[in-house]
């Protein structure tokens, strides 16, 4: 990594944490969640930085993927236990970064997830198993009697890539990928009063583009168009001007040109919390490049 490549790094993580420690103090009661969620997405804009990808803002039993949509109404709650999931990206190289406000009295749920990275990012170094972080968060959410999400985790960061190898699990299990130097990870626990599983939800509001070649119907040439400039990153369906979105994206998905990303989260009645940071990895202590 060169010092330029760095600069972005660290510049994308300073942005990143400085817009999502403001966005949380915006989350209160009866607060509207497309108000807030357009609000901070319009911070990273006037930033000059870029989203690496919609902000996520995930309540209660859901976990992650979980935007405003077109014709958002929703506000927050008494009790609410809210998930922000922040990316921002300078000339594709990324800061992923997510905390979680407690509108009820979940204070120790929080900690599980704020305690399992704070350990989990104490171990991280070259050499070092991905399998030994993921037994770390798992102690520190089980100690406060609460279940990591176990088919959640962290993963690499690259250019305009939000997820690729290595995964960092959210438990313990032998070996793993071995840590080097220079790998850009984020890690991110999620504790949970459910189940410890995710399942896929059938709101979905966010998708990827995957592969790119030529489409007949002009709708899709639209949206293609459109989407184009975001080099494979996430987008919000909100994001898109064409009008007939209920066709044109299914019809994108069922040739693999688009990625959908569902809400995922937990059983019904169940509170999750997450806390992530990104790190640059180093023979000794991670720069942790959001915090």
């Amino acid at each position: 990594m060169n010092e330029e490549i760095y600069s972005y790094y660290r510049d994308a993580g300073e942005i990143a944490s400085s817009i999502l420690q403001r966005g949380a103090g915006e989350i209160r009661r009866e607060a509207s969640y497309r108000d807030v969620v357009e609000h901070i997405e319009d911070l990273v804009a006037a930033s000059g930085a870029g989203l690496a990808f919609p902000l996520n803002v995930s309540i209660n039993a859901a976990a992650a993927h979980d935007t405003a949509s077109s014709n958002e109404e929703r506000l927050f709650r008494d009790g609410d236990v809210v998930k922000l999931d922040l990316g921002v990206h300078i000339e594709g190289y990324i800061a992923d970064c997510a905390t979680t406000v407690d509108l009820g009295k979940n204070d120790l749920l929080l900690d599980a997830s704020k305690e399992a990275l704070r350990h989990a990012i104490l171990l991280a170094r070259s050499g070092v198993a991905t399998g030994d972080l993921g037994a770390a968060i798992q102690k520190e959410i089980e100690e406060r009697g609460y279940r990591p999400i176990a088919n959640l985790g962290g993963h690499g960061l690259d250019r305009f890539v939000i997820h690729k190898p290595p995964n960092i699990p959210n438990i313990g299990m032998a070996g793993g990928a071995v840590l080097e130097e220079g790998m850009i990870i984020a890690i991110e626990p999620f504790a949970s009063t459910g189940s410890g599983f995710v399942s896929e939800q059938r709101k979905t509001e966010i998708y990827s583009q995957t592969i790119s070649k030529p489409v007949r119907l002009p709708q899709a040439r639209r949206v293609l168009e459109e989407i184009r400039p975001r080099r494979g990153l996430p987008f919000a369906r909100r994001w898109l001007h064409e009008k007939k979105l209920d066709i044109v994206l299914p019809n994108l998905v069922k040739t693999g040109l688009l990625h959908p990303y569902p809400v995922l989260a937990d059983i019904p009645g169940s509170l999750v919390s997450q806390h992530e940071h990104t790190l640059i990895i180093t023979d000794d202590e991670p720069i942790v490049t959001t915090r």
